[in-house]
Parts: C-alpha cells; structure tokens; sequence
C-alpha cells in the first residue's frame, strides 16, 4: 500500500533574493495556534493586549533582531494571543565582517529561523507552526497599509481569521472589520 502525501505549495517567490534591501511583512504563528503569546480584552472604548511569560521573552527577541543584524531594522510589531506580525526593513544589504570578508544581510526565512530558535531555547520547547508568512512590501501605500493593519491588530482581534472565540468582549460590540 502506497501513502499519498500532500504537496506543501512553495511560500516564498522562487527568483526573489530575500536579502535584498527593503521591507517585508512577516507573520509567525504560535504552534497548533494555542493562545499561548498573550491575551486580549476588548472594552468599550479601549482595548487591552498583556503578554504571557512567552510574549515576554518574544518581545525581547524583536528588540534584540536590529542588535544581532545590522542592517535589519523592526519597523512595527504586535505580538498577538497566537501570532506574530512584524514589518520588517532590511537597510545595507552587502557589509564587511570582521575581517575585510563581503558578507551577504541575512535572508529573511534565515533571520525569521534563527529567530525562533532563540525564542524556544529560552522558553524551553518549540512554540512555533512550521515555516511563516511573508509579504514582499512593494510600495509605500503597501507599507502604511500594513503599517496600520499591525497598529490596530489588537482591536480587530475577533475578526482576525486566527481568532479562536477566547478574547474577553466587555461591551458587545464587534470591533472594526480588518484591512486584510
């Protein structure tokens, strides 16, 4: 008996050199989506997001990526109940080590690994889905758009497809539906 297995579709464009100066719109998300980063209380006017223990230590972890690359940069970032956004800007794409050697920026499915690694040693176990999202940003209406999209993330929380029904509603309204 033969096993038929199912054809992951690729997730990254196959000729684009994901090193490459500019910016990039990443989505990380929480293994078998569990609501393990933070929690989320929409009220009537206001919307409260607190981070876990592991929110805390992926918090560190996007404060800490500018500081390990160079030429990487964390433009805006939210840390949802079980997923990740960050827009990130890759600015200098070719550097010099410390030995006069040229050395290529990191790729961003690299940098985006090495991320989460770090984040499982530290929390002791792999917190993570395989693989990522990414978005190639193509303009600057792309990159405020998505911008926006990450800044009102939170409010928007139960309209979001990884929304699972947990957040705490306390006035009975449905926040504004979402950009994306």
């Amino acid at each position: 008996m033969t096993i038929e297995y199912t054809k992951r579709k690729p997730n990254r464009y196959k000729d684009f050199d994901y090193s490459q100066d500019g910016a990039y719109f990443v989505t990380i998300c929480a293994k078998d989506r569990k609501e393990i980063f933070a929690s989320i209380e929409i009220g009537e006017v206001s919307c409260s997001l607190r981070l876990t223990r592991v929110g805390e230590i992926i918090e560190n972890e996007i404060l800490l990526l500018s500081q390990v690359y160079d030429e990487v940069c964390v433009d805006c970032s939210v840390i949802m109940p079980n997923h990740v956004h960050m827009l990130i800007g890759i600015y200098g794409d070719w550097r010099y080590d410390v030995n006069g050697r040229l050395q290529a920026a990191p790729t961003v499915s690299r940098m985006i690994g090495q991320w989460k690694r770090a984040i499982s040693i530290k929390v002791g176990y792999s917190v993570w889905q395989k693989s990522f999202h990414d978005h190639i940003i193509r303009n600057n209406y792309d990159y405020q758009q998505i911008a926006e999209y990450i800044e009102y993330n939170p409010e928007r929380w139960t309209e979001d497809c990884l929304y699972n029904g947990e957040t705490i509603k306390t006035d009975g309204k449905k926040p504004p539906v979402s950009l994306f």
